[in-house]
């Protein structure tokens, strides 16, 4: 009798489960997991470019070893920081955004001294490996963008009344967003 009563209880309630929203969030948190696989995906191609991309620089700034190292471990520590959609929280965004700053980084001083060797800029394997990064970071900021917009629309979503209510019963928790780098809120300094 008393498993009769519970489902009916149950039964009563289905109708009130139907506004809570669960497969229109399952559907929003999909679409997160999958913009958050189109980014690792565009960072990986970023670095499976930089080994050509150092290999060519390699044979003509043969002084420059240093920046070279610091783009070879820089590319080995944003590999390593492997962060699936299941387990993205903040503290593992920050840890997956700092290594890729700082492969960013790396790249800018490995791009910046080639500016020194006229023969490796005429080069034409640099020369495309260069337009491939550049087309990669363009690649990387419209994922970053749409994953962005996907996160934006959960996080609602799930914050939403009487959704909220039911969101944190189902385990949907909120998802990380992209923070801006702090180099990035200051203006860039201009001399003349």
């Amino acid at each position: 009798m008393r498993h009769f009563k519970i489902f009916i209880l149950l039964l009563a309630m289905l109708p009130a489960l139907s506004s809570c929203n669960y497969n229109s969030l399952v559907e929003q948190k999909q679409g997160v997991e999958q913009q958050w696989a189109e980014v690792q995906n565009q960072y990986q191609r970023r670095a499976d470019l930089i080994p050509n991309l150092v290999n060519t620089v390699k044979g003509y700034a043969t002084h420059e070893s240093s920046t070279l190292e610091k783009v070879t471990q820089a590319r080995a520590a944003a590999t390593s920081v492997n962060i699936s959609a299941d387990n993205l929280n903040e503290e593992t965004m920050a840890k997956f955004q700092a290594a890729q700053n700082q492969l960013t980084g790396a790249l800018k001083s490995l791009l910046a001294v080639t500016e020194a060797y006229p023969d490796l800029k005429a080069n034409e394997n640099f020369r495309d490996l260069q337009v491939q990064l550049e087309g990669t970071e363009n690649r990387i900021a419209t994922a970053r963008g749409r994953y962005t917009e996907a996160v934006a629309g959960y996080n609602t979503a799930i914050k939403k009344f009487p959704t909220v209510i039911y969101a944190g019963w189902f385990g949907f928790t909120p998802q990380p967003q992209f923070k801006a780098d702090d180099a990035a809120q200051r203006a860039p300094e201009v001399q003349f």
